[in-house]
């Protein structure tokens, strides 16, 4: 399999509020590579959010905005490429927000959400959260909400899924992000 798994966090409940985004590339059933940024989003920080992910003001002040950081993502997001995220609805959200925001144009890309796939593949499983379902798979995640531990997390969820059952049940959950 070749896709990216992707992970954002954000300074609060805008979700153009990205304040860092992480990247696993897969290519052949292997991770070949990863990016990582934290971003200086244009909106305040909210005490919820710094709470769940540890990223403050401070952290991310000489950080790029998201404009600086969009052309070294937007290689990956393109008409055929498969994009994976873990709760997908969320980052595919934040992706197209900040893009909107800013004023870029919003890519074609395939999208695969693995909250989906573990609840169709483990619905014994007791819930879905990217936590749990490394548990039950006995995936590494070391830093809950760092976006890259999660999107490597989400990386191997995808892969050990793919492993298990086949590529073409994974097939039929995939959709057209435009």
């Amino acid at each position: 399999m070749n896709f990216v798994a992707m992970d954002f966090e954000t300074a609060n409940s805008k979700r153009y509020s990205a304040c860092s985004i992480a990247l696993t590339i897969v290519r052949d059933n292997q991770v070949v590579d990863e990016f990582y940024s934290l971003i200086k989003p244009d909106t305040p920080f909210s005490w919820r959010n710094e709470k769940i992910h540890g990223i403050h003001t401070a952290d991310v002040s000489t950080a790029p905005d998201f404009p600086a950081v969009w052309p070294h993502m937007a290689p990956f997001f393109q008409r055929n490429r498969l994009v994976v995220a873990h709760n997908a609805n969320f980052d595919i959200g934040v992706l197209r927000s900040c893009l909107e925001h800013y004023q870029l144009q919003q890519p074609e890309y395939l999208a695969l959400d693995t909250v989906k796939t573990s609840r169709q593949f483990f619905p014994e499983f007791p819930n879905h959260k990217l936590d749990t379902v490394c548990r039950e798979l006995e995936i590494d995640l070391y830093h809950h909400h760092n976006a890259l531990d999660d999107s490597l997390a989400c990386a191997n969820i995808l892969l050990c899924e793919a492993n298990q059952f086949g590529t073409a049940p994974l097939q039929k959950l995939v959709k057209v992000i435009a």
